[in-house]
């Protein structure tokens, strides 16, 4: 760490947080000591005219992430996603974040194209706009490609950006040094890790290869769902520090004026674009984590286009199987069965009694279910549920916060279009297909074979692994009287497994 910059922009961000009026909020969500919060007001006041003053009508913590720069602007928006660390009131203010930004000319991003593609840009592009968007990290052009006349859009990185956000992320780092030292109450929220986790997204959105991969992945996943359309990305004209995707042309998601003037359902379409992000968590565990407005249109068609993949979130199979039983359970209105699953799951510790969690579920559940159609959201639920199962010994999963909040923008666009619509009732279906699917006797016959299947891959490898374990159990010391019938059980099982296993492969071949 570069102590002499960092201690700078560590005063820096002081000032300008103490000078936007957001010092305070960053304290109450660190839950820091009184002794922390008199320091910060004691050095901070003196010192505040060196930070910036910002946009007076946004609300303070994104007023001064804003004015503090791209890094600032960024590090807010992966924090939104992050209630368990900042609070709900933060993370409710830091989601209207926005990353517009003065755009870098178009002769910087015409040498950065003709850098990264190693070709005269006319020789790849006979058209090439002026920036149509400036985010934080990079800016999208409209260009058209020589080779084919297509439409096409051109996403640059902006000039020296992975320069600039390296020496903020150090910076971060050791502002976590500091606050962990300071405040010894914050070290539950983990700064350091939350700034690695930072870390971690930024780089993979500084490498367009690694957006254009995830894209790819969506659209393998997404292929034969109907009503929904991806941007086809175009490999041969993109690199690290660019992008080209094909063209999304529409409307926009969030003007209804324009959707009822061009005849298109919104009820259908607002039913639709939640079903196709449960699809997508529940069936592919792979989903697109930043499905607001901004990045969705709708065809002439009617389907539903998403792009900008920079936020992808991933759920592992096992984890889809236990949100799913969750949600199900909820929808049955079964709290003992939600209660057993996060049992099952390891979510709760086992010496919790499952019956009392089960009761605090239903003062979950119940007073949702009460609701009329427009007061019942799963966004919501999800959030009551991790306060309860947090009081029970529950550990914070990023995955799931990150799909809680995901769900929450989604249903915000849902009922941007209908107002009215019935969640539960939307979701159920999609619920209960992934439920049939992923879990019953089918499943367990499934699960069952493929775990066959790789037990016979070590099948040619059975008789060394046997020999090695005799040789190791005849030279270790006795400590305990052995049961040689319970090995030669084993070993039996064991052969038999991998004999069905490779039975079952040589079959699918």
């Amino acid at each position: 760490m570069r102590g002499p910059h960092n201690i700078w922009r560590l005063i820096q961000t002081g000032a300008t947080l103490e000078r936007t009026g957001a010092m305070r909020s960053v304290l109450d969500a660190m839950e820091a000591p009184a002794p922390l919060r008199i320091a910060a007001r004691v050095l901070g006041w003196p010192l505040k005219w060196l930070g910036e003053k910002g946009d007076p009508s946004m609300p303070a913590p994104s007023r001064a992430l804003t004015a503090l720069g791209p890094a600032y602007i960024k590090f807010g928006q992966i924090l939104s996603t992050r209630p368990d660390v900042v609070g709900d009131i933060m993370a409710q203010e830091l989601r209207i974040l926005q990353d517009k930004l003065p755009p870098f000319s178009v002769a910087q991003a015409k040498a950065a194209v003709e850098a990264e593609l190693g070709r005269p840009i006319n020789e790849v592009f006979s058209e090439f706009s002026e920036p149509v968007a400036a985010a934080s990290i990079a800016q999208v052009h409209k260009a058209r490609l020589v080779e084919t006349g297509e439409v096409v859009a051109v996403k640059v990185l902006r000039p020296g950006i992975e320069r600039a956000f390296r020496r903020d992320i150090d910076a971060f780092y050791f502002s976590a040094s500091v606050i962990e030292a300071l405040s010894p109450a914050s070290r539950r929220l983990r700064p350091t890790d939350v700034i690695a986790h930072f870390e971690g997204v930024v780089m993979g959105e500084l490498d367009l290869r690694l957006e254009s991969a995830s894209a790819s992945e969506f659209a393998a996943n997404t292929g034969t769902d109907a009503g929904f359309q991806l941007p086809e990305i175009k490999w041969k004209y993109s690199g690290r520090r660019v992008m080209t995707l094909g063209w999304a042309d529409g409307l926009p998601l969030g003007d209804n004026a324009a959707l009822d003037a061009a005849g298109h359902d919104r009820v259908a379409l607002s039913e639709r674009v939640l079903q196709l992000f449960l699809s997508h968590a529940l069936r592919d565990g792979f989903f697109h984590a930043d499905m607001h407005q901004g990045n969705l249109k709708v065809a002439a068609n009617g389907d539903i286009i998403a792009y900008d993949f920079g936020i992808m979130g991933h759920i592992d199979e096992y984890t889809r199987r236990v949100y799913a039983e969750i949600l199900y359970g909820f929808i049955r209105r079964d709290y003992q069965r939600v209660a057993e699953v996060h049992f099952e799951a390891g979510y709760v510790p086992a010496d919790r009694d499952v019956d009392e969690f089960a009761r605090a579920l239903r003062a979950v559940g119940e007073p949702i279910f009460g609701m009329d159609a427009t007061g019942i959201s799963m966004g919501k639920l999800l959030a009551y549920l991790f306060e309860v199962t947090e009081r029970f010994g529950m550990e914070t999963r990023t995955e799931l916060i990150l799909l809680q909040r995901t769900m929450v923008v989604v249903e915000g666009v849902a009922r941007s279009l209908n107002p009215n619509m019935n969640i539960w009732k939307t979701a159920q279906p999609v619920v209960e297909d992934y439920i049939k699917q992923s879990i019953g006797p089918r499943a367990i016959a499934r699960d069952l074979g493929q775990t066959l299947r790789v037990l016979s891959r070590f099948g040619p490898r059975l008789p060394t692994l046997v020999e090695a374990a005799l040789i190791r159990q005849s030279t270790e010391p006795v400590k305990r009287v052995d049961h040689p019938w319970r090995a030669r059980v084993a070993y039996v099982l064991l052969g038999l497994a991998v004999g069905v296993g490779s039975v079952l492969m040589w079959q699918s071949l």
